[in-house]
């Protein structure tokens, strides 16, 4: 599945800097991307730089940042609708919230993070982007749950289902949809974490590929609907 997101003007992009040391986008970027390329070669260019330098990504994570980081965000964004609110939990260095909005325009993004550095930087890359659509907040999910009412909830490389599941659902609004960034043992995680999807109230639980036939390793991804009665706070 392709992805072709709203196009951006080309004066709004900015250039990116010390694009010699950015891994030039592979193929399969410029499918993905689509008109938004330049904007993800800029973001790039500031997680290989000033995120390698904070410590927000690894140093060897800079030769993969397409095919490993960007690609495997960049996919998911087949799965959100054009027009929602997406609560990014755990945002990290920005992998998937800063995708999802340069991949959905459309959509509001608030991206929750407990780490002073790294909201700072995540910040820092909404101006520097001139993302519009973004907001960071510094918090942890659980002190925001019942607050949010996201559409949609995402996260990558947070915890285990078993604990992330209660805290993404405390985002959501009554049946919001919330999806999961996993990797290989996606499918084992799930088993063991089914007891405690069903306290939740969970539905339409299952393991997905986003991107399959579009970029060479698929993302795999755990999506469930939130209760629909009403979004609940952690289990512990």
């Amino acid at each position: 599945m392709s992805v072709v997101p709203e196009a951006r003007e080309a004066s709004s992009v900015p250039e990116a800097r010390e694009a010699s040391t950015v891994p030039a986008p592979p193929d399969s970027a410029r499918a993905v991307f689509g008109s938004a390329l330049p904007l993800a070669e800029a973001y790039a260019a500031l997680l290989t730089g000033a995120g390698v330098e904070r410590g927000l990504i690894g140093p060897r994570e800079a030769a993969r940042i397409w095919d490993r980081h960007l690609l495997n965000c960049a996919v998911v964004a087949d799965l959100i609708p054009r027009s929602c609110l997406v609560a990014d939990l755990g945002s990290g260095a920005g992998l998937p919230g800063i995708v999802l909005a340069i991949m959905r325009p459309q959509c509001q993004l608030l991206l929750i993070e407990p780490m002073a550095r790294r909201t700072a930087f995540l910040t820092e890359c909404a101006a520097e982007l001139s993302l519009t659509n973004l907001t960071v907040r510094r918090a942890r999910a659980e002190e925001l749950a019942g607050q949010v009412g996201a559409d949609v909830v995402t996260s990558r490389a947070v915890a285990r289902l078993d604990r992330l599941a209660g805290y993404a659902s405390g985002l959501a609004r009554p049946g919001g949809l919330i999806l999961a960034i996993k990797g290989d043992a996606a499918a084992a995680e799930l088993d063991q974490a089914m007891p405690v999807l069903h306290r939740l109230g969970a539905t339409n639980v299952g393991v997905i590929s986003a991107g399959a036939g579009v970029i060479s390793q698929p993302t795999t991804v755990i999506r469930f609907r939130a209760r629909a009665t009403g979004a609940l706070r952690s289990v512990r």
